[in-house]
């Protein structure tokens, strides 16, 4: 579903210094299979999400969807591969502050011509499911960070994208709410043949995976 060929990236720093994140780094992630990558914080976990899920560039590399080399094409139709090919649960979430939480979920059908109602309605049912749907009224800045990162869940799989991209998807939860999660990213492996790409640091989720990395040095290697 995704590889990644050759990827590197280099942060500049301060005056002449930089950092070098990835060093040609190759990965691929067959069609419904559950990956998780772990490793240090600062090893460049986010970034290879950021690069998978076209919100970033390398340096150099490419990156494919399946027979289609994505890092070729233009930001105009990144834009519309990464919509509707790509779910990403983001660390921080990225809520628009001045919607609702409802109205968050639903956005995400805007991007492939959804239309409203039934963007509402499919929205109330994952809202249901992660335990957040009494919370449908409220704005970002009214909702607990569990709560949050549990509408941005839910809004990443809204459209059931064929790639998940997951960047510590429990890790403002309780253990109840971490495990309904951990069930429906599962779910979307077994029921959906969603392609799952994980970054954490909670053992949980690694016996739930098909393969488990660890990005160090700027290489993905097997713990």
């Amino acid at each position: 579903m995704v590889r990644a060929i050759g990827l590197t990236k280099t942060f500049k720093g301060a005056g002449s210094t930089s950092l070098v994140v990835l060093r040609g780094l190759d990965l691929e992630v067959k069609p419904a299979e559950y990956v998780v990558i772990t490793g240090p914080s600062g090893s460049g976990k986010s970034t290879l999400l950021h690069l998978l899920g076209l919100l970033d560039s390398a340096d150099s590399g490419e990156v494919w969807f399946g027979e289609e080399r994505v890092t070729g094409l233009g930001r105009r139709k990144q834009c519309l591969v990464r919509g509707r090919q790509v779910g990403f649960v983001f660390q921080a979430f990225h809520l628009i502050p001045s919607l609702t939480a409802l109205q968050n979920v639903a956005l995400a059908a805007r991007y492939v011509g959804g239309g409203k109602a039934d963007a509402e309605r499919r929205a109330l049912v994952l809202m249901e499911r992660v335990g957040v749907a009494h919370r449908t009224r409220h704005y970002p800045a009214e909702l607990s960070g569990g709560e949050q990162q549990r509408v941005a869940f839910c809004r990443a799989v809204l459209n059931d994208p064929p790639l998940l991209l997951a960047d510590e998807p429990t890790g403002n939860l309780d253990d109840d709410h971490a495990r309904l999660i951990r069930q429906e990213l599962g779910a979307r492996t077994r029921e959906r043949g969603t392609t799952l790409l994980v970054v954490t640091h909670h053992p949980e989720m690694f016996g739930e995976a098909d393969r488990v990395l660890r990005l160090a040095g700027g290489r993905l290697e097997h713990p």
